[in-house]
């Protein structure tokens, strides 16, 4: 990854967290796109593609130019582990789905913070978003909550 990331470590789950991007407490990341004033991609946190696993397909019925608001379900993806809604976590309009995901979803997991970002919009992140130390000590408590009550014994941290 060559954007300057901060390293977050807690029992056997290790990663990397674009330092410049905003977080939400439902693990995606938002980042605004360089040469697009006002639009922003999305995408899931590294801890959110461990959770699901591989994404083998996505849709997006929410049309280019659909107003979202946080909260609201924009479509879904489909694991080997999961199915899940996808849910904005922006305020504004649809902008649309990386069209490079129905080539290759896996990217979601090998490269979730550059390659595969999974929707964007023009308008602006959630009112409670967090930055990146935020976001750590948010995935902290929930990862604490994890090993106590068992979860998580399995497989190693990644990064």
């Amino acid at each position: 990854m060559s954007l300057p990331t901060v390293r977050f470590k807690h029992a056997r789950f290790s990663a990397r967290f674009p330092e410049a991007y905003s977080y939400s407490r439902s693990h995606y990341w938002m980042a605004p796109v360089a040469d697009q004033p006002g639009v922003w991609r999305v995408g899931f946190t590294k801890f959110a593609t461990r959770m699901l696993g591989e994404l083998v397909d996505c849709e997006w019925p929410t049309k280019e130019g659909d107003v979202v608001e946080p909260g609201k379900n924009i479509g879904w993806v489909e694991g080997f582990k999961a199915a899940s809604d996808v849910y904005s976590v922006m305020s504004g309009r649809f902008a649309g789905g990386n069209p490079y995901l129905k080539q290759d979803a896996c990217v979601v997991r090998t490269d979730p913070y550059e390659v595969g970002w999974l929707y964007a919009v023009e308008g602006e992140p959630e009112e409670d978003h967090l930055d990146v130390h935020g976001y750590i000590e948010y995935l902290s408590g929930i990862i604490h909550r994890m090993a106590e009550e068992g979860h998580g014994e399995e497989g190693a941290g990644e990064e």
